[in-house]
């Protein structure tokens, strides 16, 4: 995909109709999907929650959940569709959920990653969050520790 080609991305709230195309996302990112009903009750009773998706050309490309509380945001699942990786959506995505998160006052973003998870780690890094912990055996499918990484916005 060149420069010179455009294409039109959107990032909004996420919205209950939104659930099935998030729930494709969900499902091609994780080896454990959140189900839908963990996606309506996100939306509809967690006062804490805030959802956006990313849209690309007017699909679902990707989608970020975090829980803002005071000043910290606390991202609960991001994920990018693979047919659309590697094209800086993440980066894009990520982005703008630390803006938005701003809006509701979060002057910080912590997250956990997979130990293995290199590609997220990066991009991770690469918004300055820094590696501040371990939660071990922490993912149930197989184990693995999680890294926990915060950002403290400028």
């Amino acid at each position: 995909m060149s420069i010179e080609q455009e294409i039109q991305i959107q990032f909004r709230s996420m919205e209950v109709n939104d659930i099935p195309q998030v729930l494709e996302v969900e499902q091609d990112a994780f080896s454990h999907p959140w189900t839908a009903q963990a996606f309506q009750e996100e939306l509809t009773t967690n006062p804490f929650a805030r959802y956006l998706v990313l849209e690309v050309e007017g699909a679902v490309a990707g989608y970020c959940g975090m829980w803002v509380i005071i000043d910290e945001a606390h991202i609960t699942n991001i994920a990018v569709h693979s047919r659309y990786r590697g094209k800086g959506f993440g980066e894009l995505l990520l982005r703008y959920a630390m803006e938005f998160s701003m809006l509701y006052g979060a002057e910080k973003m912590t997250l956990e990653v997979r130990a293995s998870n290199q590609i997220a780690q990066q991009l991770y890094k690469k918004l300055d969050f820094e590696v501040t912990g371990l939660r071990p055996n922490y993912y149930s499918d197989n184990k693995e520790d999680a890294l926990i990484m915060w950002v403290t916005y400028k």
